[in-house]
Formats: structure tokens, sequence, C-alpha cells
């Protein structure tokens, strides 16, 4: 069991969930006519001209082509539009147009890269492509190849009621009308999002993982734990809420290492007690806060339009909640079910795996404040 555990810290250590290098959706509006149509996509491009395969990827940092992205990083904001200019005709062939089976390659008509003077954060680069539609009027379905990543697809033109699919894994969006615009109910995307948030804690959500694990390392006993994961849950809700809405903002730069900071905090205390302090459910609802924060920020970059709003909320946070209970009932099954009652549990199960927790949770913290 130590020797797992001394694994675990050896892996994940190094393995940061930094904002520089998350792989984000990109986020693309369609335009349609019965002639023609435009795209105009925004995305993160390094990765793509970098040539890395961004299926299932969660950051580039794991990458192969890691070197070249962060070399790619580091060009003046022009100096890189040339360089997606010129690695167009390679990457056109994947963006995907298809009008009843009739593939359409689209023309690049304009690169902006966004200002982003800090190196460490992402830039976001806006392309512009068009492209003349067959004349037999069909429906277009959209999307890119699954080495691109994921992306999410909406159609303009509809307000608050238009069609905002997230694509992953090579998906093609529903099929899009010339005239007109394609809609989403409520319940699809309430049940799309549900997906999207359990996504974002397991397998994406290392260090809110790690946080919920350093819960369920206090103690096996059902009051303590139920306890705990509540008061996280009303707090990462409301503060998801509240953020989402625009009534809170917090910059990430102060919000990621204090999430690592309450990692810390939870695994520390489980080594020198088995049982809630009184000052412990104080201070998880405020690290559930900060959670929620995080939790927002993430939400921001789906692209949601507000007729979807309060549906692809709701979901979100029923997925996130879903992630959290899987980690418990896996960490359960694995070492709880069978070692839980043993005398040694704690001391060769439940304190090394907190010391774990704490050294990675240490790690982040100094990483997003000095590195």
């Amino acid at each position: 069991m130590l020797v797992a555990l001394v694994s675990m810290v050896a892996t994940f250590t190094f393995v940061s969930p930094a904002a520089a290098h998350e792989i984000r959706p990109a986020i693309a509006d369609a335009t349609l006519s019965p002639e023609r149509i435009e795209l105009q996509i925004t995305l993160s491009a390094e990765a793509l001209v970098a040539g890395i395969d961004l299926e299932g990827l969660a950051d580039t940092n794991d990458a192969p082509g890691a070197e070249q992205y962060d070399a790619l990083r580091a060009l003046p904001d022009e100096a890189f539009a040339d360089e997606v200019r010129q690695a167009w005709n390679a990457l056109r062939e994947g963006v995907i147009v298809d009008a009843d089976g009739t593939r359409l390659l689209l023309d690049l008509d304009e690169v902006t890269v966004q200002p982003q003077s800090n190196i460490e954060l992402p830039r976001d680069t806006v392309i512009t492509l068009s492209g003349a539609l067959p004349d037999n009027g069909a429906d277009v379905r959209l999307g890119w190849i699954a080495a691109y990543g994921p992306i999410i697809m909406r159609q303009m033109g509809a307000g608050d009621d238009a069609y905002a699919g997230f694509l992953d894994g090579g998906a093609l969006s529903d099929p899009l009308p010339r005239v007109g615009t394609a809609s989403e109910s409520s319940f699809s995307v309430f049940v799309r999002y549900i997906a999207v948030g359990f996504d974002h804690i397991i397998p994406k959500g290392l260090d809110h993982i790690l946080f919920v694990l350093g819960l369920f390392f206090l103690s096996l006993k059902a009051r303590p734990l139920i306890t705990q994961v509540t008061l996280f849950t009303l707090a990462h809700t409301t503060t998801l809420a509240l953020a989402s809405l625009g009534y809170v903002t917090v910059s990430a730069s102060i919000v990621e290492p204090l999430i690592a900071a309450s990692i810390v905090y939870v695994a520390v205390e489980n080594i020198f007690t088995d049982k809630i302090t009184p000052w412990r459910p104080i201070v998880i609802f405020l690290f559930g806060l900060l959670h929620g924060l995080g939790f927002a920020s993430v939400l921001e970059g789906y692209g949601l339009t507000s007729g979807q709003f309060v549906a692809g909320l709701i979901g979100f946070n029923v997925g996130v909640e879903l992630g959290q209970l899987a980690v418990i009932g896996l960490a359960y099954l694995i070492v709880g079910h069978w070692f839980g009652s043993k005398p040694w549990y704690r001391d060769r199960i439940a304190i090394p795996a907190s010391v774990a927790i704490a050294i990675m949770g240490g790690y982040w913290a100094i990483e997003r404040v000095f590195l």
C-alpha cells in the first residue's frame, strides 16, 4: 500500500493542472445562408499548429509536441498569426462541413490573435472561414476531427434558443438549416451538461478529486463524511451559480492557489485527528466556495446562451456531484470496504494517503504562485 502511495506522489506531483496548457474547448459560430457558410472559431491555435493530437488530452504538457507548443506560445501575436496562415493548408482538411454527404473545404479569410501579455496563460486566436454551399439546399452538419479536441458549435441568428452543441471525439453537430436556425430543448442541454460536469471531475479534475479524497480519509463513519460532502456541495453550488451569473468575479490567479491550499489543509488535519473538529465544517464550507469559483471559470468557456444557461448550469452541477460521489464510491470500494474495519487502517492507509495528498497540494500551491 505504501509503495502504491509513493507511486501516486511520483506520478501526480509533476502533473499539474496548470491553466496555461489546459485543453479548453474551441467555440465556433456558424452563420448560414442558402448559398454560403461563414465559420468563426475562437481557439488556442498553438496546439493545432504544433500538430498535437488533443483527443483525450487534458494538458498539452503531456503531449510529445509540448516544446513546440511553448515556442509558438512565445511568439509575438502577428508572428503567430503568420504561422497559422502557413499551416492552414494542412489544417483545413480537419474542419468538417458536410451538406447531405458532400464534404466541403473552407477558405481562410482572416486570422486575429488576441493579445495576452502573460505567456503562462492561454492565448485566443480567432480564425474566420467561409465557403460556398452546394445548391441542393440540404442542411449542414459541422465539426472537426477528434485530434483537434473538443469544440462548441453554435448557430447564429436564433437568439437565446440557438443550437450550441458540445462536440468531442470527432462528433458532428445536429443538422443545421440554411433558412432559419436549429434549436435545442432545455432538457437536451441539461442532459448534455451532466456529462460535461462529470468529465470535469473524472478524469480532468485532479485537484478536486484530491480534495474530495481528503474529506474521505478523515473518517469512514457516515456522519462525518455526509456532513463534509453536504457542506462542500452547498458551498460550491452557491458560488458556481453566483460567479456564472456574473455576481462574483475573482481572478484565477487567486482562486487556483487557494484551491491547492485547501487540499493541503484537509489532508494535514486528517493526520492529526480522525473526527470533525469544531472549525472543520466552517473551513470546508469556505473552501467549497473557492472550488465553486473554479468550476464557474470552466463553465464560462462553454459558450452557453442565456436561454440555455439555467439548464446547462443545473446539469453541470449535477454532473460535478455525480463525479464527486463516484470518487468517494471508488475510494470506498478500493480501500474502505476491504480495510476500513482493520485496526491499522488509519495508521497504514488514511494517514499515508493524507500525507501524499498534502504533498501534491503543496506542490501545486507553490507552482501556481511562484512557478
